[in-house]
């Protein structure tokens, strides 16, 4: 199950504030958490933020963090 971090950065960095980069991660407990916190600006920024991380990243270690492992 490969994620693409391209789209990991964009989801964090456009629709960061409701946490759709976490919902698209797999992390559903951290994407209720900023849904939860939605109504604040705290959940946007922190997207951004970790947007921006994403996009610095090198596709070897987004995948080695992110991806699941291949099943034997």
């Amino acid at each position: 199950n490969r994620k693409s971090r391209i789209t990991a950065a964009l989801f964090g960095i456009l629709l960061g504030g409701l946490g759709i980069h976490h919902f698209y991660l797999g992390h559903i407990g951290l994407g209720i958490l900023y849904v939860v916190f939605c109504w604040t600006i705290v959940p946007a920024i922190v997207g951004i933020i970790e947007g921006i991380i994403y996009l610095s990243m090198s596709d070897a270690a987004f995948s080695a963090k992110y991806d699941a492992p291949a099943s034997t």
